[in-house]
């Protein structure tokens, strides 16, 4: 026997509490739910006018989130913030977050968009400089697949992986979460010239969005792991970064 759910079918809509899936996150999260209940098909209503459009960060109706998102860069100073879209391409970035990349590397050889997925697991980026780059790598290869709306891979992502995968050293398993529960998360290591620095990072979204690109948004914020990375992060920068100045 199988049944064959519609969950965002027909005239139905919100009403008595009962919650109609609209986004393409939601009706990708249930139909996930569907199949884990058995249904071997899932029937979903397309066709209509988008009720959410896709405008773009700079759009006047985008302006009061790109105003709030480069007030949260502008407070995390002097620790490096980054807006993403959800396929890791740079959109934003305070000023901390170049100056302390560019210790490693110089951001003016890398074009815009940067993707920072490509920044760490290049050869020629910053991977050199990450002391812990396997359980790294791992980690942000776990955290693209979680991210992935409704856990689903579209197909830019697809490719995305694909890309990653093809860099040396890359193993297949490290798609497959990582179950080392030693630490609530895995720190992002830096190493040059002796100094080790280690840094986590939060992540910010936007609440109820109203459209694709607010509803993709990401605002990753690195904090220091440790006091000694507290204490050393502006000197390490003011002593590395030179002359050199590539704002995201």
């Amino acid at each position: 026997m199988s049944f064959s759910p519609r969950v965002n079918g027909g005239a139905q809509q919100d009403r008595d509490g009962a919650k109609v899936p609209i986004t393409p996150a939601e009706i990708a999260e249930a139909a996930h739910e569907c199949y884990k209940s058995g249904a071997s098909v899932v029937h979903i209503h397309a066709g209509y006018a988008p009720l959410y459009s896709d405008q773009a960060l700079d759009a006047p109706l985008m302006n009061s989130i790109s105003k709030a998102l480069q007030r949260m860069l502008r407070q995390h100073e002097p620790f490096p913030a980054i807006v993403m879209d959800r396929h890791w391409n740079v959109l934003m970035t305070n000023d901390a977050a170049p100056q302390l990349f560019n210790c490693f590397i110089d951001l003016a050889k890398w074009p815009k968009p940067r993707n920072l997925l490509h920044l760490m697991f290049d050869p020629a980026g910053l991977r050199l400089f990450v002391a812990n780059w396997p359980e790294t790598a791992r980690g942000l290869l776990g955290r693209v697949y979680r991210e992935a709306l409704g856990r689903v891979i579209d197909e830019r992502t697809k490719v995305l992986l694909a890309e990653l995968s093809q860099y040396p050293g890359v193993k297949p398993e490290w798609r497959a979460p990582s179950l080392d529960e030693s630490m609530p998360m895995i720190p992002l290591t830096f190493v040059k010239d002796g100094v080790r620095l280690n840094y986590f990072s939060m992540i910010a979204t936007v609440g109820t969005p109203q459209t694709v690109t607010a509803e993709e948004l990401r605002l990753e914020s690195m904090f220091p792991a440790d006091d000694t990375t507290e204490a050393e992060h502006s000197r390490f920068v003011l002593a590395n970064s030179g002359l050199r100045s590539s704002r995201h």
